[in-house]
C-alpha cells in the first residue's frame, strides 16, 4: 500500500491553517533567547513557557501511542524527546530546536521580534522560522501519514534549547538518552535554509565557527590625543594590522592555510547546478544598501564563497565611544568581537589553536593582545546520498513542489551535526528548511514563509513513509 500524495497536501495544508498557525504565533509571542543572550533564562521562565507551550499543543493533537517526555539535568537547558513506536523495526530521527536569537533592531514599523504578525503568505516574528516551525512540521507529517493507515518506521523527534548558543547541552543529552533514541537509519535536520521557495533543498555541508573577543590595549588610561597621537600607538590601527593577519582587506580572503580547504569535486557540482537555478536570485537575496552589490557576479563563485570557504565578520565592538560622547582622546583599548566561518571540514578546535596564536604572538610595539574564543562549532560535510533517498528526496520535491529537489551547502552551523555524524556512522541525513532569500533569521524582520513550511512538511511524510517501506527487515 502505497501514501496517496494529494490527500498528504490536502491534511496537511488544512492542519497548518487549523492547528499550526494560531499556536505558532504564541509561540513567537514567547521571547525565549538561547541562554548565550539570556544568562539569567531559568529565573526568567521563558524557556520553561516555550516548552510548556508546545508540550500543551502537542498533547491536544492526542496522537494514538505518540509520547512525549521532557528532560531536564540539573543546569542545563530542557529537551524534549517524543516517540512515536510505528510498525516497522527502523528509526528515523527528526530534529529542531525550541531556543531563538535575541531582539536585534531595524525592525519595520509595524513590526516586532515578539509580535506574530501574518502578512498573506509570510508570518513574522522572532523564532517562527528559526526554528519553532520544527516540532508542528513534525507533528503534522506524524499525523497524516497515520491517517493514511499506512506501515511507518518508529519516529523519534528531539526538540533542543540550545542550538543558538552552539548546543551545548546535546551531547549530554544524547547520552543519557542514547537507548530511547536507539540508532536511526535515516536524520531529519529541520534547521537549515533554502535557496528559493520554489523546491526542496537539502544542505550537504555546513561550514563550522570560531567566535572570540580580540582585545588590544595601549594604555592603562586614556590620553589626549594631541599629546600622545604620535608617540603611543592607536589601538584601532594596531586591531586592523592584527585582523589583517586573518583577512586581506582588499579582497575579503581569509589567509592562512590552516583555514583553507580542498573543495571536494562533488560539492563543486552542486553549487554549479544550484547556481543555474538560481541565477541573478543571488544578488537580489540581501536588500544592498545605495548602488551596491555582492562580490562578485558568478553564482557558483558565491555560493562557494558561502559555503565551502572561511569568512570573517566584526560583529561588535568595544572600547569605543558612540559619536555623541567621542572627544580627543587617544583610547586605552579597543576590543573587536569576530565571528569566523570555517571550511566544512576544517577541525574546529585546531583552528583555535592556531588562530590564538597568530593574532597574540608577536604583536606590534609588544602590545598587550588578548584574544578570548568561545567553544567551536565544528562544521559537517555530509555523507553521500545514497540512490535510494536521492529518488525519495526527487519524487517528494515534485510531488508539492513541482521541481526537483536541489543540493548546496549552507554557509551557517548547526553544532548538533557534526555530533551526530559522528555518533551515526552510519545514517543518512536529510537537512532541510525554510529560511529562504529575505526570511531574515537572526535579523530583524524574520518571517516564515508558510506555503514552503507546508511543503516541507509533506515532504517530510513521503520521505519517512519511503524510508520505512525501503527499510523493512
Amino acid at each position: 500500500m502505497s501514501i496517496n500524495n494529494e490527500q498528504i497536501w490536502q491534511s496537511t495544508e488544512k492542519f497548518w491553517e487549523e492547528q499550526i498557525i494560531e499556536s505558532l504565533s504564541e509561540y513567537i509571542r514567547i521571547p525565549n533567547k538561547s541562554p548565550m543572550f539570556d544568562p539569567n533564562w531559568k529565573s526568567n521562565g521563558y524557556m520553561d513557557d516555550a516548552i510548556a507551550h508546545v508540550t500543551r499543543w502537542v498533547e491536544s493533537q492526542q496522537v494514538p501511542g505518540l509520547s512525549l517526555t521532557l528532560h531536564e539535568l540539573p543546569g542545563r537547558t530542557p529537551t524534549l524527546l517524543l516517540e512515536y513506536p510505528g510498525d516497522i523495526n527502523e528509526t528515523v530521527l527528526i530534529y529542531g530546536h525550541i531556543d531563538k536569537q535575541p531582539e536585534f533592531s531595524g525592525w519595520y514599523e509595524d513590526l516586532e521580534p515578539w509580535l506574530p504578525v501574518r502578512k498573506t503568505d509570510k508570518l513574522y516574528g522572532r523564532g517562527g522560522a528559526d526554528d519553532g516551525y520544527a516540532i508542528y512540521s513534525a507533528i503534522s507529517a506524524l499525523k497524516s501519514l497515520i491517517a493514511q493507515q499506512v506501515e511507518i518506521p518508529r519516529i523519534v523527534i528531539l526538540i533542543e534549547a540550545s542550538e543558538e548558543s552552539g548546543s551545548p547541552d546535546l551531547p549530554v543529552y544524547m547520552e543519557q538518552l542514547s537507548e530511547d533514541i536507539g540508532t536511526p537509519g535515516l536524520v531529519i535536520a529541520l534547521d537549515s535554509t533554502c535557496g528559493n521557495y520554489d523546491q526542496l533543498w537539502i544542505t550537504t555541508s555546513l561550514r563550522g565557527m570560531l567566535i572570540g573577543e580580540l582585545k588590544v590595549q595601549v594604555l592603562e588610561q586614556g590620553a589626549h590625543s594631541g599629546a600622545a597621537g604620535g608617540i603611543v600607538g592607536s589601538s584601532f590601527r594596531l586591531l586592523r594590522q592584527l585582523i589583517s593577519r586573518v583577512e586581506d582587506e582588499n579582497t575579503g580572503e581569509i589567509l592562512p592555510s590552516f583555514l583553507n580547504e580542498q573543495i571536494p569535486d562533488t560539492r563543486r557540482r552542486e553549487a554549479e547546478k544550484a547556481g543555474e537555478v538560481l541565477g541573478d536570485e543571488l544578488k537580489t537575496m540581501y536588500t544592498y544598501a545605495g548602488e551596491s552589490g555582492p562580490i562578485s557576479e558568478d553564482a557558483t563563485e558565491l555560493i562557494l564563497n558561502n559555503t565551502w570557504l572561511a569568512s570573517m565578520e566584526v560583529t561588535g565592538m568595544d572600547g569605543i565611544p558612540d559619536l555623541a560622547n567621542a572627544g580627543n582622546v587617544l583610547r586605552p583599548h579597543t576590543t573587536a568581537k569576530i565571528a569566523l566561518r570555517l571550511p566544512p571540514t576544517t577541525d574546529a578546535m585546531q583552528a583555535k589553536t592556531e588562530l590564538t596564536k597568530l593574532l597574540t604572538e608577536n604583536s606590534p610595539y609588544k602590545t598587550a593582545v588578548s584574544f578570548e574564543l568561545e567553544t567551536p562549532n565544528p562544521g559537517w560535510h555530509a555523507p553521500e546520498t545514497t540512490p535510494v533517498l536521492e529518488q525519495s528526496l526527487q519524487s517528494a520535491s515534485q510531488a508539492y513542489f513541482d521541481a526537483p529537489a536541489i543540493a548546496m551547502g549552507c554557509g551557517g552551523s548547526i553544532p548538533f551535526m557534526e555530533f551526530l555524524a559522528n555518533k551515526l556512522p552510519q545514517a543518512q541525513f536529510v537537512v532541510t528548511g525554510v529560511l529562504g532569500p529575505h526570511s531574515n533569521a537572526h535579523g530583524p524582520n524574520e518571517f516564515l514563509h508558510i506555503p514552503t513550511a507546508k511543503k516541507v512538511t509533506a515532504c517530510v511524510a513521503n520521505l519517512v513513509y519511503d524510508w520505512g517501506q525501503n527499510h523493512k527487515s
